[in-house]
C-alpha cells in the first residue's frame, strides 16, 4: 500500500484540544517533524481535520 509523509509545519499553540489530540494521534509532537503512515481513509480523514497545520507528501 501507499504511503505518506507528514510534516508538521505551523505551532500547535492556540488551536483547538480535538486537534492537539489529532496531531498527537498522527504522532506529531512538535514542529517540523515528520512522521510516515499508510495511506488510507483514516489517516487522510486526520490530515484534513489539521491540513493548516501539516504539510503532505506521498512516497
Amino acid at each position: 500500500m501507499a504511503q505518506i509523509a507528514i510534516k508538521q509545519i505551523k505551532s500547535r499553540i492556540n488551536c483547538p484540544a480535538v486537534q492537539k489530540r489529532t496531531l498527537d494521534a498522527l504522532g506529531l509532537k512538535k514542529m517540523n517533524h515528520t512522521v510516515v503512515h499508510e495511506d488510507n481513509a483514516s489517516i487522510r480523514g486526520m490530515v484534513k481535520a489539521v491540513s493548516h497545520l501539516v504539510a503532505v507528501t506521498n512516497l
